[in-house]
Parts: C-alpha cells; structure tokens; sequence
C-alpha cells in the first residue's frame, strides 16, 4: 500500500522530487534493555522480534520544538513527549534521542488508543479465541480495531474529544473510557 502512495504521486507529480521516511527512525537509539522483549533471545536474532516504536517523525519534532521553546540546547533536556491522537505513544527522550517509548513491535502496544486496546496479557487472544471460536485474524482485529476508547465507550466514540463531552455530560461509558485512559497514560509518565 505505501509503495502504491509513492507510485501514484510519481505519475501525478513526475518531476517533484519523493522521501520516504520511516516513523520507526527516531527510536534506533533506544538501548538494548528497553527494545527487547522477554522471549528466547533466538527470536530477536532470527526474527527481529523487538520493540521499534512508531511516532517518531512526531517525536522528533515535538522534542526539537520544545527545546527551542525552552531555550535550550535539545543535549541537556530529559523529556516525554506525548503524540496524542487516534494513535496514542509517549516516547522518554534524553538528550534528542529516544530512550523507551511506549508502542513495540506494532502500533497495538502501549497506550489505550482510539480503537487499539493498548498493553494487554497475550493470552487474551487466547481467550477470544477459545471463549468465542474467533480465528486469531478475528482476535487481532478486536484488538485493533474495536477495543480502546471505542470498546470501553461501548461503541460510543474512538474519538477523545467525544469521550470527554459525554463524560462530562455524566455518560457512564464514557466516564468510565476516560478514566481507564487516564490511569494508563499517569501509569505510562509515573
């Protein structure tokens, strides 16, 4: 699909020079101990099975901001840098550079999203799977399509601005949507 993209712009806009910039960029300085995950280390030899992190061209530039807005050289700041959407990663940032963020191997890591449901035990689609004779296909899209706000809003939004109005309108879902997400991002900055 992202070649697609490249493709149809090169036959609309032939003469415009392209970049691809890959999102997971920003986060190849995290060290060892934060992008590895607790499986065999065969895995992450074979496979590459590791966290990469994603946001990062948003990362980057909200942490170069800051540091102008700040007045400081980006080298002396600790930051956490928030990318707040329908997709949702803090990233802690030492110096310009990423040292942990809170998405892993795919977006579907970390935060509570708009639809994704952030950290849960892998068993879960296990469970989905057993209780309710989903194929693992099936499961995975729950877990990225109809979980997160959406999910604990019980179809109400995936939109966070909705989720708020409704909360404070006194909506139960929606209350309860916002205060999962809350404890989260608080559980994520410490």
């Amino acid at each position: 699909a992202n070649i697609m993209g490249i493709e149809a712009c090169r036959s609309v806009m032939p003469n415009v020079p392209m970049a691809a910039v890959f999102d997971t960029a920003f986060h190849q300085t995290m060290p060892r101990q934060a992008y590895l995950y607790g499986l065999p280390y065969e895995y992450y030899e074979k496979y590459k099975i590791r966290r990469y992190g994603f946001h990062g061209t948003s990362h980057r530039y909200v942490t170069a901001r800051a540091a102008q807005l700040l007045g400081k050289p980006i080298e002396q700041l600790k930051l956490i840098s928030c990318h707040m959407g329908n997709g949702s990663s803090f990233t802690a940032v030492d110096g310009g550079k990423s040292i942990d963020t809170t998405m892993g191997l795919t977006p579907l890591e970390g935060l509570i999203m708009g639809t994704r449901s952030g950290d849960v035990d892998p068993t879960v689609v296990e469970m989905l799977m057993t209780q309710t004779g989903m194929s693992v296909a099936d499961a995975m899209s729950v877990l990225n399509k109809k979980s997160g706000l959406l999910g604990l809003s019980a179809g109400l939004s995936s939109d966070w601005r909705d989720i708020k109005t409704n909360a404070q309108s006194g909506d139960a879902a929606a209350k309860r949507a916002a205060e999962v997400f809350a404890y989260r991002a608080k559980k994520y900055i410490g």
